[in-house]
């Protein structure tokens, strides 16, 4: 495990789409090996997956991202997902509940990694409630929220009502029945753009948004990494929808990322932001 001294501040994510400055990663383990890739792909191969992790750590290291990385453990190949242990807003990190069982432990770990890093909580999603940090995506003053095959309706009406007394309007985005999780197939790009995949997420839910819709076939290209408003990192293979975001006028830095997209992992997945300003 590798940490970096991070001077957080009085305020950490000030803003869902603001500069990023710190952000946790979790390394990938060898059970992504033993994980059925999604329709059509090939399995992953954790040897690459490491490597890829890396071009993603040392990357954001160049665009002055901190990155704290942690060791995996467990052998659930979804424990690489950082972003679904926690959702950090300005005054502290709200503690999600993983749906999976297998991932129950993981925001226990990620609490006490925050202890050490004298990262301050703001709550927790408690039982009966489920909800995994990857569905919830903010843009602006409005937390968007996914309503898919994760996740349930206490899970998200807890989420809802500590979000709400930070300033934000909650509003429930409904998922298309193959997708993993919001931030796989949308992404916040600036405080007032979303880019979407094309009948992956109900596109009603962002009527206050200015979006680019991305084609059928490049869906998980919209799960970017937004570096800071109107700047993303995305997975270098959706080739169309990347020209289509940068016409759009979005900066695009794009890396290898495959081993992680054949479970369809996202970039915007794979980190948990600390601290945005």
């Amino acid at each position: 495990m590798t940490r970096t001294a991070v001077a957080f501040g009085p305020a950490l994510v000030v803003a869902g789409t603001a500069r990023l400055r710190s952000a946790v990663l979790v390394r990938p383990n060898p059970g992504i090996e033993r994980t059925g890739a999604r329709i059509g792909e090939p399995g992953a191969i954790y040897a690459r997956a490491l490597e890829q992790h890396e071009v993603l750590r040392s990357t954001l290291e160049y665009f002055g991202v901190k990155t704290i990385v942690l060791a995996s453990h467990a052998s659930d190949p979804y424990e690489v997902s950082a972003g679904d242990a926690a959702v950090v807003f300005a005054d502290g990190a709200l503690m999600m509940r993983p749906s999976a069982m297998s991932r129950r432990a993981e925001a226990d770990r990620m609490q006490a990694e925050f202890a050490v890093l004298d990262v301050p909580l703001a709550g927790h999603i408690a039982s009966p409630g489920l909800l995994d940090g990857s569905d919830v995506i903010l843009a602006g003053e409005t937390a968007f929220v996914g309503v898919g095959s994760r996740g349930n309706k206490p899970g998200r009406a807890g989420f809802a009502k500590l979000a709400a007394a930070r300033g934000y309007r909650v509003v429930e985005v409904q998922l298309a029945p193959d997708v993993l999780s919001l931030r796989s197939v949308a992404g916040a790009v600036a405080k007032d753009t979303i880019v979407l995949g094309a009948d992956k997420a109900d596109a009603a839910a962002f009527s206050d948004f200015r979006t680019i819709v991305l084609e059928r076939g490049e869906e998980l290209a919209a799960g970017v990494l937004c570096l800071s408003e109107r700047h993303v990192l995305a997975e270098i293979r959706y080739r169309t929808a990347l020209a289509k975001m940068r016409r759009a006028g979005i900066t695009v830095e794009s890396i290898d990322l495959y081993e992680f997209t054949k479970l369809g992992i996202a970039p915007s997945m794979l980190a948990l932001a600390l601290k945005r300003e």
